[in-house]
């Protein structure tokens, strides 16, 4: 439902909007058409955005927005509000809805919007195994927090801009590579998300094409037993390139295969084919692949279905809960192969 503190006139100008989503980068993407939509209503009002530092490349790049503040713990909450005070926001849209940026609307005190992030009926659907979820994905969910002001989607997607700095010289990758590749995301934030080492060996040996591993430092040497198994045909991108690059080397990719994680939601605001290989979490949370109704990408996702145990987590785990991790374990390694060749036929990068 949505959540409303109403203490200015309808009718009042609106000259600077705030949004706020601290983290993390797929949500934040996730955001991204409330921006575009406001900005697209209100064109001469002043959109910001409140996060955390690690994310600002996710954002610095947009368009619709006006200006990016930082949420530092080493700064401090007050510090922060009272530099949020000095703005004199019209509205507040909190797509966060935690206990800090709760604080942050009472200490404002201006005019908010939210939305209901379902987190009973996750509770139930993890503790039961049944769903009661509605079909609907958070990003139209998202648009609780703006009906307000009469801004609705425009169904075009998520945004994810990119400079031309940002692209990787062909050069840098192997010769071969110009001829097409598969993008692969080798991490996740949390274990349970992930495609195990082997599930992704077993993919790999079956694509027919080169394959390029993303990932960040983290995941280096994960992708090296990758590498190593599969041979030239891999080249272990994890740690070498920027979250800006990743999208840039996914832009020219044919398309990705990934775990329910940001670089997914990076693909889909790109445009491009994906594979989505879910653990742990399910899409019926509302968090599959978002891409327009009239785009001709391809979103595939890949689950193990009626697994008594799934879904564990609304988030993840260090490890499976029950040890077996059917959920990844137990993926069609040869249909999600078979998938992404397909891409590796057509002309279209």
């Amino acid at each position: 439902m949505e959540e409303i503190n109403d203490n200015s006139e309808d009718d009042t100008p609106l000259k600077k909007i705030l949004v706020i989503r601290f983290s993390s980068i797929g949500d934040i993407v996730l955001t991204t058409p409330v921006v575009r939509c406001l900005k697209n209503k209100y064109t001469d009002c002043e959109i910001h955005f409140l996060t955390k530092q690690q994310n600002i490349s996710v954002l610095e790049n947009n368009p619709y927005i006006d200006k990016i503040h930082i949420y530092n713990k080493g700064i401090g909450l007050h510090t922060l509000i009272g530099e949020l005070r000095k703005e004199n926001f019209d509205f507040i849209v909190d797509l966060h809805k935690n206990l800090r940026s709760k604080r942050i609307l009472l200490s404002l005190r201006k005019p908010y919007g939210t939305f209901d992030k379902l987190n009973l009926k996750k509770w139930w659907y993890v503790r039961t195994k049944k769903n009661v979820m509605p079909d609907i994905h958070i990003v139209d969910r998202y648009f609780e927090a703006v009906k307000r002001l009469d801004v609705t989607g425009d169904a075009k997607g998520l945004d994810f801009f990119l400079q031309e700095e940002d692209y990787i010289s062909p050069d840098a990758l192997p010769l071969s590579f110009q001829d097409g590749y598969i993008a692969v995301a080798v991490g996740a934030k949390h274990v349970t998300k992930q495609i195990p080492t082997d599930i992704l060996i077993a993919i790999c040996e079956k694509i027919d094409g080169n394959i390029l591993l993303l990932g960040d430092i983290n995941d280096k040497v994960k992708a090296n037993k990758v590498e190593n198994a599969i041979g030239s045909r891999v080249f272990n991108g994890c740690g070498a390139y920027s979250l800006t690059q990743s999208a840039a080397l996914i832009d020219t990719s044919k398309g990705i295969i990934t775990a329910d994680t940001g670089l997914m939601h990076i693909a889909a605001a790109r445009k491009k084919n994906i594979i989505s290989v879910w653990g742990n979490t399910v899409p019926e949370f509302g968090m599959y692949p978002y891409l327009p109704k009239d785009c001709e990408s391809e979103s595939h996702i890949f689950e193990i279905k009626d697994l008594k145990c799934r879904p564990c987590s609304k988030l993840g785990y260090k490890k499976c809960p029950r040890v077996h991790f059917k959920c990844m374990k137990q993926q069609d390694t040869l249909k999600i192969a078979q998938t992404a060749n397909s891409w590796m036929q057509t002309d279209n990068a």
